[in-house]
């Protein structure tokens, strides 16, 4: 294990977790960063060396703890060693053990020490000129939730947004938004500071992004390559729908249109059921959740596009076809709507009449197993090869 003369390799021995542990762990986090495998002696070197030299301050401001309750499901390491020894937090409200003066001061001192990445989770609430949010500070007096923020990025390192509140505002700055919540990209902007930042939306943050971003910034000294909205590229380059196991049966025209249906219980696609796959960029199909047990798709349930940006009023109702009109004000008539969840119908119908023209698509209407030989094969098979 890299770092002998480290503390880390103690403290993972007596954790628990064995040098293949460790390397299982270093290879998935290279895999994550879309590495080659000999960049995992490097991945390595930069978890050891993250557990002496980089200092995390994790602020949490409007949300509902539940990014920091995901994060706490990473499997490896455990959250013990993520908070206590690779990632030196030094300061979480919800995780670290110290209270009160202790914990308050613990984050003065390394704010003012500087060097330290900034984690944050929560929307930015600024409402009644930041009063919307107060925190106590370690003489018990009442703090602005912003100038907390304020303070802290103009101190840190890189900043690191984790969760769709803290990208945007999330479920905080759904309208009418009385708190004023907005994300910390925005807010920064607004105020003038300019710190690299790196945006890891989704409902909660998933924690194998959060450690992958972390250990990528300790080992290349920067932020990875970023889309238009500050996102990873190798994190959010695809759309769901690209990757979805689901994927062949929206080719064949095989859909749920009903939960408890047949069609449900055999798997099939569940478009017409407001799945938000198409037009949301994650590798959730990849890296999965809970240990990568499952995700939201492979559990049954259609993906309601936590993704995306302003996701919660654009992608509302999850379980329909509908989006939110921005045309008409953000009015949504139920007219209308049935009209656009009918195109969307007529779309379905015409697509699998298209796959039936194809000869790809078979007894769809009947819900049973379709495409006995996919033209593919068909032609595969009319020139010698295997069937």
């Amino acid at each position: 294990m890299p770092g002998k003369n480290g503390v880390l390799p103690q403290e993972l021995k007596a954790r628990g977790i064995t040098r293949r542990d460790f390397t299982k762990f270093c290879a998935s986090i290279a895999a994550i960063l879309g590495l080659e495998a000999s960049a995992i002696p490097e991945v390595a070197a930069a978890v050891t060396k993250a557990s002496s030299l980089k200092p995390v301050v994790w602020l949490e401001a409007g949300s509902c703890s539940g990014c920091t309750e995901s994060t706490a499901q990473a499997d490896y390491p455990d959250v013990a060693t993520i908070v206590l020894d690779i990632l030196s937090v030094n300061y979480s409200e919800t995780l670290m053990a110290a209270a009160g003066y202790t914990a308050a001061q613990a984050k003065e001192d390394t704010i003012h020490a500087g060097g330290y990445i900034l984690i944050y989770e929560g929307s930015v609430m600024t409402a009644w000129d930041g009063a919307a949010l107060m925190i106590g500070g370690p003489d018990g007096e009442q703090v602005k939730g912003t100038e907390e923020l304020k303070v802290a990025a103009k101190g840190a390192e890189a900043i690191i947004a984790v969760g769709s509140c803290a990208v945007d505002g999330g479920w905080v700055a759904a309208d009418p938004n009385p708190a004023g919540a907005m994300g910390v990209q925005k807010f920064l902007e607004q105020e003038g500071i300019k710190k690299p930042l790196i945006n890891l939306p989704m409902c909660p943050v998933n924690p194998e992004h959060l450690v992958a971003v972390v250990i990528d910034y300790l080992l290349l000294g920067k932020v990875p390559a970023l889309d238009e909205h500050l996102r990873p590229k190798l994190m959010f380059g695809q759309t769901i729908h690209d990757n979805c196991p689901r994927r062949g049966h929206f080719e064949n025209g095989e859909f749920v249109y009903q939960f408890g249906s047949e069609e449900e219980a055999k798997g099939y696609c569940l478009y017409p059921m407001g799945c938000k796959g198409p037009q949301t960029k994650t590798n959730c199909p990849i890296v999965r959740w809970n240990k990568r047990v499952s995700w939201c798709v492979e559990a049954g349930a259609p993906c309601i596009g936590c993704g995306n940006l302003n996701w919660v009023d654009a992608d509302g109702p999850f379980f329909k076809r509908m989006r939110n009109l921005e045309v008409l004000g953000g009015v949504q008539p139920t007219t209308i709507g049935l009209g656009v969840t009918g195109v969307v119908a007529a779309g379905l119908v015409v697509h699998g009449l298209g796959m039936k023209a194809a000869g790809r698509a078979g007894a769809a209407n009947a819900g049973g197993p379709t495409e006995a030989v996919k033209e593919y094969d068909r032609k595969r098979a009319g020139k010698g090869g295997d069937q």
